[in-house]
């Protein structure tokens, strides 16, 4: 191979083209955070209506007007500003629906955190009403250290100052309340 300005001009030509599509390349995704505002989500959804399924059957089902998506962040979450409504769906198809105007979903903990106006109500019509509410999708606890009030199907109702829970209601402690209980006399 001859050694002409022809030759050494093409592979300058050609080195350059290659050096600037890798460097355009591992700047990519510079260039893209840099047009997204750091506080930004990744993602914002509107009219979310999702169902969860196991098995080929719907567990649960989740409705809201907006969602916002921060997985792009260090510690990822999924905002619902305007509020949901979750139903949870058993294998003899009782539902337990939870509404609050607000909710966070923590991606990497599990942590659900409810906010405002937060309303449980149980398949036995069995409800529950905080400011705030924790579930621990995890470990299936519920808690909270805010004002409560249960309502039981029989009458009973309990206000109290904390409690937590099973997501069942059935091994459930409250931490201080009052309340009025209904016992029933055995007849013989």
């Amino acid at each position: 191979m001859k050694f002409t300005y022809r030759n050494i001009f093409t592979g300058i030509v050609t080195i350059l083209f290659v050096t600037m599509l890798f460097s355009c390349e591992g700047n990519l995704k510079g260039v893209q955070q840099m047009e997204m505002p750091e506080d930004a989500p990744q993602a914002i959804g509107a009219g979310i209506n999702l169902k969860y399924t196991d098995s080929g059957k719907v567990v649960a089902t989740l409705r809201s007007e907006k969602m916002l998506d921060y997985s792009n962040k260090a510690f990822p979450y999924r905002e619902f500003p305007n509020g949901l409504v979750v139903e949870f769906i058993d294998e003899e198809k009782k539902k337990n629906t939870v509404t609050a105007n607000y909710g966070v979903v923590y991606n990497d903990t599990g942590l659900i955190d409810l906010q405002g106006n937060v309303v449980v109500v149980t398949s036995d019509s069995t409800e529950l009403t905080a400011d705030q509410l924790y579930w621990d999708q995890n470990n299936n606890w519920v808690f909270t250290d805010r004002p409560n009030t249960i309502r039981f199907k029989n009458g009973a109702l309990n206000e109290g100052q904390g409690f937590d829970s099973n997501q069942e209601f059935s091994n459930f402690r409250s931490r201080s309340n009052v309340g009025v209980q209904i016992l029933e006399e055995e007849k013989k």
